[in-house]
């Protein structure tokens, strides 16, 4: 059906965003030159931001606004992802940055920035609207927060204007940080300026779940313990550390991936319908999910968590190091590289179900996906094990191509009655034939809305916590035997014989 709809949808932008401008604590970081500014122009190219927006980049280095300006020109030529750079429009878009200097910790720079935003609230018209998205150090949230609060940046002088603040993850190192970060970050804005962004949740696919689910009347009768079996989600990387790795051993694949961004897939996949599509409502019904999870005890950890890290390979007639040989990591590094874990949600919805969670680096092949296996049918009238060898399965890919498949049975074509496996694909990008938006650029538009629907809450963190917490206390009081699997393997034997002992097997994505 390609070439059958228009280029652009229509109700993706009926909603005019206000005058605004945007501040970026950590504008010469990695984020804002390869994900914020490029996001950010294309919305600009999609004539979604106003025409006098700004925007004020906050480092240490020194740099005046010009520098700024030619130093994000080639940032966004550079990273710029299926879309044409426009000379032209750059000139015009460039014309709303600023840039100004100091330390996170320097009351100086705070000030310096309260007279440059209201300088740019006359000359660029925002009217005093002003979003601070925090693409720091996470050990600065705290302090960027105590610095805007002091000002009085987090009050606009301007009636009837707003101020909210985007915080990147990680949302705290566990439990007690990330009610200590909630606490520093609420004690100068309203929860309700707050947004926590993860990015997943602004893919489209993730947010097609929703759509998929509560849009369609045949699928959401299935939705649950009598017709579903057990969902795996899977996030894999095929490359390392790639030069993070003193950050990496830090993290972790299960604080780095599962606390944030796979918990609330898995939230997004199996919670209740909301009342209606509005931020409370969705984010209402996610939170609930998320603190329906089983909490484990300490001697469930073993058969509930897996634990790994990558070795040494040779992958492509390449060497290829294990972790413990990356730069910046302590050759006795116990850092999870890998991690899966078994999680039950003790709803009447979900009662039994398992969902398996897995992630990791250096795995075979960079993909996200959500594959919901079925029952099979309670009796088989044909030939062979085929229901137990090709279980009905619904898989939601999220990157790097997105989709949605469905594998059911068929006959063969011929005499006899044999059946096959055969698979209904839809694809993001043959079906409409428009370019699929990022997820910043998602989040971005969203924030300067005023649309937190996408955005985790503070409940939202602190479920999630709850969840990981009893796997890392007991990680961090046990030494492994690392490496246990192998750069280009799809993990330990471990995270197999998880599911084995429930009679399940991992999918190959």
């Amino acid at each position: 059906m390609a070439g059958t709809y228009p280029l652009e949808d229509p109700l993706r932008y009926e909603k005019p965003v206000s005058p605004s401008a945007i501040v970026i604590f950590g504008a010469n970081g990695d984020l804002t030159k390869r994900k914020l500014l490029p996001a950010l122009y294309r919305l600009a190219y999609e004539r979604r931001l106003p025409a006098g927006f700004a925007i004020v980049g906050i480092s240490r280095t020194e740099m005046t606004d010009d520098q700024f300006r030619e130093k994000m020109r080639e940032s966004v030529e550079h990273f710029l992802e299926d879309s044409p750079f426009d000379a032209d429009l750059w000139a015009n878009f460039a014309k709303g940055l600023f840039y100004v200097s100091g330390d996170l910790a320097d009351a100086a720079m705070y000030t310096a920035l309260d007279a440059r935003l209201k300088e740019i609230e006359v000359s660029r018209q925002t009217g005093g609207n002003v979003l601070f998205y925090l693409s720091t150090q996470p050990s600065y949230y705290s302090t960027a927060a105590a610095g805007l609060g002091a000002a009085g940046l987090q009050n606009p002088s301007t009636p009837g204007a707003w101020r909210r603040i985007i915080v990147e993850k990680p949302f705290g190192h566990d439990t007690a940080s990330a009610a200590e970060l909630n606490t520093n970050l609420q004690a100068v804005f309203p929860e309700n300026a707050i947004y926590r962004i993860d990015h997943y949740l602004g893919k489209e696919t993730v947010q097609n779940i929703l759509a998929f689910r509560f849009g369609n009347g045949i699928f959401e009768p299935l939705w649950n313990r009598r017709y579903v079996n057990h969902v795996q989600i899977t996030a894999a990387e095929a490359i390392g550390v790639e030069g993070r790795g003193a950050y990496y051993q830090e993290a972790g694949a299960l604080r780095d991936m599962i606390q944030n961004h796979l918990l609330q897939v898995m939230a997004t996949i199996s919670m209740e319908p909301p009342a209606s599509y509005e931020p409370n409502a969705v984010r209402d019904e996610r939170a609930k999910l998320l603190r329906s999870i089983r909490t484990l005890k300490p001697e469930e950890v073993a058969t509930h968590a897996v634990k790994g890290q990558y070795g040494p390979a040779k992958i492509g007639g390449a060497d290829v190091p294990g972790f413990r040989q990356e730069q910046g990591v302590d050759p006795e590094a116990q850092t999870d590289t890998f991690a899966a874990i078994t999680a039950t949600v003790e709803n009447w919805r979900w009662a039994g179900v398992p969902f398996y969670i897995r992630t990791g680096k250096r795995l075979p092949k960079r993909v996200t996906d959500i594959a919901i296996q079925f029952n099979q049918a309670p009796l088989s009238i044909f030939e062979g094990e085929t229901g137990q060898q090709w279980p009905n399965l619904l898989v939601v890919r999220i990157q790097p191509e997105e989709g949605i498949s469905l594998r059911f049975f068929s006959k063969l074509p011929g005499a006899g009655m044999k059946l096959r496996p055969v698979t209904m694909d839809f694809n993001y990008g043959t079906s409409f034939g428009t370019r699929t938006p990022t997820a910043y650029e998602t989040l971005l538009l969203d924030a300067l809305e005023g649309d937190a629907t996408l955005y985790t809450r503070l409940d939202m963190v602190e479920a999630s916590w709850n969840v990981v917490q009893p796997i890392l206390n007991v990680w961090n009081e046990t030494k492994f035997e690392f490496p246990n699997y192998a750069a280009g393997t799809w993990g330990p034997a471990a995270a197999d014989e998880m599911l084995a002992a429930r009679g399940h097997v991992w999918r190959v994505p």
